[in-house]
This record gives structure tokens, sequence and C-alpha cells, in this order.
């Protein structure tokens, strides 16, 4: 792809970026909070949100900017398997309209902030909190820092070179996060959202009309798929399994992650959220147009090194200057709002169950907010680390593993909202067996999601992390069973 500075392109991306900065910091006055020296109104906002707001906040939370680049890229490079982030925010929402709502009223009754608060009202138990406060941190640093990755390669097609940029970027994220806490990318979401809407809608009508149709696309990517002699339009057979178990276990394991659940605790009813759940699938329809995109990079006649530039080849050679801006600067943005949530979901996590349990334990609410904001600046601050010393294929390696690690807290978080069966120790025993075996099975494949199993002459491939999960499940249970065996006098002593 062509680096060359498009002047027209980069003042429509720097005047939209003007804009969201100054909504950034003005965010601090947003819905008069009478304080944001509390971490209910700085980490929450307030816990007042309604169904609109928590539509711009969670839609723009699930949907980042790597997505927006990442999908179509995966589709350009093996063709329908990237599609299975389709099926999977669909099958999301009844999940999200059942249990959700459920989680938000614990929260909710017993002024939790995170999901490890919740597990140690649950289970009394501290060492199966830190467990599930330290993946929530450990499995969010990477997925922020994909989110510079996606402004990285914006900045990189807009013609500017070197660091500079992403790191000024970075800082005007770190500062208006730090002055205005969730209220901010709540607020920009609305723009964000709203330019990727008018960004994909023209993509998916102009480009195929330049590029003689949808079905000159398909042609031309399955051309493309045929001369390489890999991938395709369509699933093979083989691809079945693996497409439904990847789908399935990153439904389950994304309102784990603290980003998402600071979305479902920042809602002001129990209601908000199912109505949610009705109407976030529009953002599904959404990414369907924009996986779609890598179809369209083969029928440009696209030749990429990185399959991550494909979106931007396409605004830059296709639309006018001033059009390419506003599309990359859509991008962009869509990368401050979710960084934004996730270091905030982070740092709640680190204040309330590392500082508040271990450190100070009489923390006030204003010492709570200062501690969270510090920590967010913290964790963008490694994250931005990452992504300047460390190879790339580093941020994208341990987002994998993220997302495996995170689907293993899946147990402690929601089993306890239905059923007291389940014990701390053996939620734990599970947790440590899904988290280490799962770390394993990635590493025996290369850092590949999948893993085949052998069962005598039938092979299945299947998502490492559900897997994991399985073992997980199997192991909470068994331990759980045998301490329940044991006399009550006895099995008491056996939590911490």
């Amino acid at each position: 792809m062509t680096a060359e500075m498009d002047y027209a392109a980069l003042a429509v991306f720097l005047f939209c970026f003007g804009l969201v900065t100054v909504m950034g910091f003005a965010a601090a006055r947003w819905r008069r909070p009478k304080t944001l020296a509390h971490l209910d109104e700085w980490g929450l906002g307030g816990r007042q949100f309604g169904t609109w707001i928590t539509w711009f906040l969670i839609g723009g939370d699930i949907y980042t900017a790597y997505t927006m680049i990442a999908v179509p890229a995966l589709v350009y490079a093996v063709g329908a398997y990237g599609f299975f982030a389709v099926p999977y925010t669909i099958i999301l929402y009844p999940f999200v309209f059942a249990v959700m709502p459920v989680l938000w009223k614990v929260a909710r009754d017993n002024n939790y902030v995170t999901a490890a608060d919740i597990v140690h009202g649950k289970y009394g138990s501290r060492s199966l909190e830190l467990a599930v406060a330290l993946t929530g941190v450990v499995a969010t640093m990477p997925y922020i820092a994909l989110q510079l990755i996606g402004m990285e390669t914006i900045i990189h097609a807009l013609g500017l070179q070197g660091e500079l940029p992403l790191i000024i970027a970075f800082l005007i994220l770190a500062f208006y996060t730090y002055s205005s806490g969730l209220r901010a990318p709540a607020l920009i979401a609305f723009v964000k959202d709203t330019m990727l809407y008018i960004v994909v809608l023209a993509a998916v009508a102009l480009i195929p009309m330049k590029l003689g149709g949808y079905g000159a696309v398909f042609r031309a990517a399955d051309a493309a798929f045929a001369a390489k002699g890999s991938g395709g339009t369509l699933l093979n057979p083989s691809q079945f399994l693996p497409y439904a178990s990847l789908a399935l276990g990153s439904t389950l394991a994304l309102f784990m992650y603290p980003h998402a659940l600071t979305g479902i605790f920042a809602s002001a009813t129990a209601n908000t959220i199912r109505k949610n759940a009705i109407l976030l699938p529009a953002y599904s329809v959404l990414l369907a147009l924009v996986a779609l995109m890598g179809f369209m990079g083969h029928a440009a006649g696209l030749k990429l090194t990185n399959s991550n530039d494909v979106v931007p080849a396409l605004f830059k050679i296709l639309f006018p200057g001033w059009f390419a801006g506003f599309a990359l600067a859509a991008i962009g943005i869509g990368a401050l709002v979710p960084a934004a949530i996730m270091s905030i979901g982070a740092a709640n996590l680190f204040t309330r169950n590392f500082w508040k349990a271990y450190i100070d334990r009489g923390v006030t609410p204003a010492g709570e907010a200062k501690v969270a904001k510090i920590t967010s600046l913290a964790v963008k601050a490694g994250a931005l680390l990452v992504i300047l010393y460390l190879p790339t294929q580093f941020a994208l390696d341990l987002q994998l593993l993220g997302g495996l690690w995170i689907l293993q807290t899946f147990p402690a978080v929601i089993f306890g909202l239905y059923t007291g069966w389940f014990r701390a120790p053996a939620l734990l025993a599970g947790w440590a067996t899904g988290f280490l075996g799962g770390t394993w099975l990635a590493w025996l494949n290369n850092f590949k999601p999948l893993h085949t199993l052998h069962l005598g002459d039938i092979s299945i491939t299947i998502y490492s992390g559900l897997l994991a999960l399985a073992a997980n499940i199997l192991i909470a249970s068994l331990v759980s069973a045998a301490i329940r065996a044991v006399p009550a006098g006895k099995s008491t002593a056996t939590q911490d």
C-alpha cells in the first residue's frame, strides 16, 4: 500500500480527531456529575446510562478499530472462515439478554464494580477473587495494544511515518480518560459510530459499483483463493466444527472481559440491558458488511504484504482524499473509545481487587478514584510500550491467549448467579486447570487458536479455549463433589 502523504485526507482526519479530543475533555461536565472523585462516577458514569448511551457505549466497546481492520483482513487472507465473528456476535445477544441483567442486579445491589467483586461477594474467597482479577487485567492489556495497532495502521495509511503521531494520540487518549472517566468514551462513541455507519454504508454501496458489482467481487475472490490454493468464499466441511467452536468460545468469553462488564454495570436498569440485547445486533449487520471488504480487496487487485492494510488501501484508491480521511478518522476514533473503556475496566479491577483488598482496605471513595485514574494511565502506557518495543506478533499472540484465559473465569463469575453447589477451592482448581492447560495447548499449536484431537481414526479440530473450559468445569465439578462429601465442619476449613 502506498504511504504517500494525502493532505486532504490528513486535514479531514485531524479535524475529526480534534473534535473528539474537545468532546473527551468536555465530557467531564456531561450529565452534571456531583463529583468525579468517586469510582462509581469516574469508572461507571454514575451507573445512570440509559438505552441509547449504553447502546453506543457497548457497541463502541465490542466493535473496535481492530475489529474493523482485522475482520476484513482475515477474510482477505483466508476467505469465508473470517466471518466467524459475525455469527458469534449474533448468538451473543440471547446470552446477554438472559444473563447480564442478573449480573447487573447483583452488582447494583451490593455496589460491586468488577466481576472479581461479585466472585468475592459470592464465595468469600480472596484467592478466587485474585485469580479472576489477575486474569482480567492480563487479558485486557494485549487487547488495548491491538487498538493501538489499529491506530498505527491508520496513521501510516495517512502517510505519517515514525512513532511520534501514535504517541501524541496515546497522550490525548490518556489525559481525557484521566479527566472524564467513562463519560469520555460514552460521549465520543456517538460520533464514532455515526461516522462508521456512514463510512460502511458508502463503502458497501459504492465500492462494488466501482468494481463491477457484487458478482464480480465474489468471482474475483474465488479466483484469488483458487490461485493461492487455500481459502474460499464458502466453508469446506472440515471447517464447520472449528468455525462453530470459535464462534461459541468467543461468545462465552466476550462479556467476561472487564471492559464489556463495565458497560453493563454502567447501565441504569436491567431493562436497559435487555433492550440493548435486542438493539445491538444492528452492529452485527455492520460487521458483516465490513467483512465483505476482504473480498473487495481481491476484486480491486490489491497485492498486500500485510492483510491489515486492506481496508485503508480500498479507501485510498477508490475514494477522494477527503472521504478517505473521513473513513480513516472513523476507524482511528474507533480505537480511542474501546481503549479508554478497556483501561478503565482494568483500572477498576486493580483498585477494587488489588489495592483495596491488599494494600489499603480503608481507602475512601475519592482515594479509589485517584488510584483508578493513575492505574488507567499506567495500563495505557504499558500497552504503548508493547507496541513500540516488542514485535507486533507478540501482541497478537498475547491477545489470542487473553481470550482463552478470560474464558476460564466464566464458571466462577456466572455459575454462582444460579447455584450455590460449586465451592471456591473447586472453582479455583478448575480455573488453574483451564488457564495452564489452555496455555499449554496454545503453545503446542504455535499460538494458533485451534487444536486437533485424535480419537482413534477420528480427528476433530476445535477451539482450544473451549477444550480448556471443559477441563475447567470438569475439575470444578469433581472437586466440589469431593468437598461436599466431606462433613460440613471439615469442609469449611478449606475456604480461605
